[in-house]
């Protein structure tokens, strides 16, 4: 969750999917001045046609170069711009740039969305620096990056089924990478920087309330979200482990697997994974963070006065289970 992701979800065909019915955007929010205006920058990269051209090309934009395209991984500027050289005039690459043209039109819907959940950032956190965005179509080499500064869509990740090439991942992975999962994608990792956790000696609880946190900032940062896009789950799998919650929990308890330190265990439930037999077969891969989350729900129910920022402060994990009083019934 702290690095770089390769994330992503279904497009989905039940309820669990749909918009939410109530949602509103307070008008305290609304009228906060955010105004976000997506660069196109792959335009401009894939009309580079000589090495001077890309060697200003990168001049013109150092974050860019330095922390999406990872300058330090290239023995010098000029071996970066001899490879990036090839990427702009490579036509196999030019066709995922004309079908992210097809696929996202004028990025206006993702530029309304995004300007939304930057708005609620603002508003929980007064101080924080809205990013500028850009867009990149990188070859499938990188999906996306969030920086205190800069934020990057790596946009041929997210052209869908139909995209002449896809990144290489199982095809479980690939089911979730599509147009809708962007927004949510990027404001999970934004939670980071808010999302205080201790990385020593870490138990499977510890790792389930830290992603259980970000599901809960993701869900306040897009209220109109549903829980589907925010957890990568499809709508069928978000149903089954709704009504098999109870069952799920069961099976965290009397396993003992709450205060498991062992990682083989622990990325069982919490790492990618296409199910996870040990609970069933039905029973989605990183289910351990799904649990987390409706935890840290129930934790901000039963306690009004915490607010969102005491909980992404708040580095202990059995304080949030005690006092969520979090038990779910088997049915």
């Amino acid at each position: 969750m702290r690095a770089y992701l390769l994330l992503l979800f279904t497009v989905l065909l039940c309820i669990g999917c749909t918009k939410k019915e109530t949602c509103e955007i307070p008008d305290e929010v609304a009228s906060l001045p955010v105004d976000v205006k997506i660069d196109r920058l792959e335009d401009q990269f894939f009309q580079i046609k000589t090495l001077p051209e890309m060697q200003a090309f990168l001049q013109q934009h150092p974050m860019l170069r330095d922390k999406y395209l990872l300058r330090d991984r290239y023995p010098s500027l000029d071996h970066m711009a001899q490879n990036l050289l090839r990427l702009a005039t490579d036509t196999s690459i030019h066709k995922l740039a004309r079908q992210s043209k097809e696929q996202f039109g004028d990025l206006k819907d993702v530029e309304q969305e995004l300007e939304t959940g930057l708005k609620f950032v603002k508003h929980y956190y007064p101080s924080f620096h809205i990013p500028q965005v850009q867009t990149f179509i990188s070859g499938l080499s990188r999906d996306l990056l969030v920086s205190d500064s800069l934020i990057v869509l790596g946009l041929d990740f997210f052209i869908g089924k139909k995209a002449a090439f896809r990144p290489q991942a199982p095809q479980y992975i690939l089911e979730r990478y599509e147009k809708e999962n962007l927004v949510p994608s990027v404001m999970l990792l934004v939670s980071n920087k808010f999302n205080k956790t201790d990385f020593v000696n870490k138990h499977m609880l510890d790792e389930m309330i830290d992603y259980g946190k970000s599901y809960y900032f993701t869900q306040k940062m897009l209220p109109c979200t549903p829980d589907s896009l925010i957890i990568w789950y499809s709508g069928q799998e978000l149903a089954d482990v709704k009504h098999n919650e109870g069952k799920i929990w069961a099976h965290f308890i009397e396993k003992g697997l709450l205060y498991e330190t062992s990682q083989f265990i622990i990325r069982k439930y919490i790492g990618e994974r296409p199910n996870v037999p040990e609970i069933s077969a039905r029973c989605p891969g990183r289910v351990g963070t799904w649990v987390g989350w409706q935890i840290v729900r129930s934790y901000m129910e039963n306690n009004p006065e915490v607010t969102l920022q005491q909980l992404m402060e708040e580095k202990d994990a059995r304080k949030i289970l005690d006092r969520s009083k979090y038990k779910p019934q088997k049915k």
